[in-house]
């Protein structure tokens, strides 16, 4: 695999798949399908040309892949961050019923919730390379059974995964977290246990569709319940006084509107007429070998999403606990906003490299991957100057609490450090899913996070005594009224 030729890299695609029935000359009826593939077909052409110095092909093959990647990265970039702060704002509800309910909020969102989230997203790359390199050779059918074999091995593993959203209490206690807010998260868990089913269908859906370069609709879509989801999360939660259950319960349903619009949309849409066949037997054939590369794509992110869980759970075991959850998990919250970012164009260096790979054009792919990392890394930096301006405001945008933003405040300087990191690491892995290279990233993940970041973390956190650098904030709790006081010590 780690030879940048096509044919080797399509062997993913390829092994212990029956040949399909024959297929139509052409995807799309659609102009813009067509203007696709000739502006890819021209990136391979300039690159290829070596007749040209290679300055002199630079400029113009810039200019192609960056509409190229345009036309992929917005959107998706739109769709995750509309779907994050979906999420983003039930905390940010959450935390303005007081500080007990966002430590609660956090640690069942960023400690529950996200092993889901992480494991059926990861699970739901292995659609994102097989259906990118199908569409790239043109077996159009494939990419439908996909999506249905992806969908069926989500839906089993989220009956797995719900046995530990209902025992989360127990399972938060025995990690170490206090009871108070243990038992406070598993009222908020509970309520997320549909989104679970919801994950199942939307990620493997999200990525048939961006497989094909179809994004467009899903940021009209993710809009569209946006809207929906901030008005209904008021009325939950402050009009009828539903609390953390109410919240959460809104946002579970929210991700099923999302799912249900997409699949709709793939029924009803001209432009799935040839991937989208219908529901088919075919699509329980093949099961194991599936699930292998959906293992290894599973291993993958979640050595990755997992490892922010792990942080989390361990500034729940600091001293003042509920200040550490605070404090961690609104920087954690502003870190995954703009990871949304680099996830946009994860999604969009998948497309292209594995679009381009399976299309016969390994140049090409090669010059994406640069492309879109150096856009990403730009991003990135943008933000964290942005986060370093607004250091002593950005908490109270969750929670009223001083404590809570100087702890942040404090911060601040190592999440713009994380936020540059992550403007390149995510777009990577969207590389290494395009081209089938799962295994080789999860092995760079658990040396880089498990073997270094974690003991790194707790050496800092308990041998140090750093404790998320809250002993500052802690010196300043005489400015908080005797209500907010009570509540940390306690």
């Amino acid at each position: 695999m780690g030879s940048l030729r096509g044919q080797d890299l399509q062997k993913p695609l390829l092994q212990s798949e029956e040949t399909p029935p024959p297929q139509p000359p052409t995807l799309l009826s659609d102009q813009s399908s067509d203007d696709h593939k000739e502006v890819s077909d021209e990136l391979e052409t300039v690159l290829s040309n070596t007749d040209l110095p290679f300055c002199q092909r630079v400029r113009p093959a810039i200019c192609i892949e960056l509409k190229l990647l345009w036309q992929l990265a917005a959107p998706a970039v739109f769709v995750y961050m509309v779907n994050y702060v979906m999420s983003m704002s039930t905390r940010i509800f959450s935390g303005h019923l007081g500080n007990l309910e966002l430590a609660a909020a956090s640690l069942g969102n960023s400690g529950i919730q996200s092993f889901a989230y992480g494991l059926m997203l990861g699970m739901g790359s292995a659609v994102e390379t097989l259906c990118g390199q199908a569409y790239g050779i043109k077996k159009y059918q494939m990419l439908g059974i996909y999506l249905q074999r992806s969908t069926i091995l989500l839906t089993i593993t989220g009956f797995l995964i719900a046995l530990i959203y209902v025992f989360s209490k127990p399972i938060l206690i025995l990690l170490g977290q206090s009871t108070e807010i243990a038992s406070m998260a598993a009222i908020f868990v509970y309520g997320l246990i549909p989104q679970i089913f919801a994950y199942a269908m939307n990620f493997p859906i999200q990525k048939f569709l961006q497989a094909q370069s179809i994004v467009n609709p899903s940021a009209y879509i993710a809009a569209a319940t946006l809207v929906m989801h901030l008005v209904l999360s008021w009325v939950v939660v402050f009009k009828l006084g539903l609390g953390l259950l109410g919240a959460a319960l809104v946002l579970s349903f929210s991700w099923w509107v999302v799912v249900i619009a997409q699949f709709m949309y793939i029924v009803l849409s001209e432009k799935c007429k040839y991937t989208w066949a219908g529901f088919s037997v075919q699509a329980f054939s093949g099961l194991p070998g599936f699930f292998k590369l959906s293992i290894a794509s599973a291993v993958m992110l979640c050595l990755e999403t997992w490892y922010y869980q792990v942080m989390v759970l361990i500034a729940g075991l600091l001293e003042n606990p509920e200040l550490a959850l605070d404090s961690l998990s609104i920087c954690m919250t502003i870190s995954g906003f703009v990871i949304m970012i680099s996830f946009g164009f994860n999604a969009a260096a998948s497309v292209r490299v594995s679009n381009e790979l399976g299309a016969g054009h390994p140049k090409s792919a090669a010059f994406s991957a640069v492309v879109v990392n150096i856009v990403s890394f730009i991003t990135s930096t943008v933000s964290a100057t942005i986060v370093i301006m607004f250091r002593d405001v950005i908490s109270y945008a969750f929670t009223e609490g001083e404590a809570v933003a100087n702890a942040v405040s404090d911060l601040c300087p190592l999440l713009a450090i994380t936020l540059l990191l992550n403007g390149i690491q995510p777009v990577l892995s969207g590389v290494a899913v395009g081209c089938g290279w799962q295994v080789f990233v999860a092995y760079v993940n658990v040396g880089c996070y498990y073997m270094v970041g974690v003991p790194l973390g707790v050496l800092l956190g308990f041998y140090f005594k750093l404790e998320a650098k809250v002993e500052e904030a802690m010196k300043r709790l005489d400015k908080w009224d005797d209500k907010k006081e009570s509540i940390l010590v306690n």
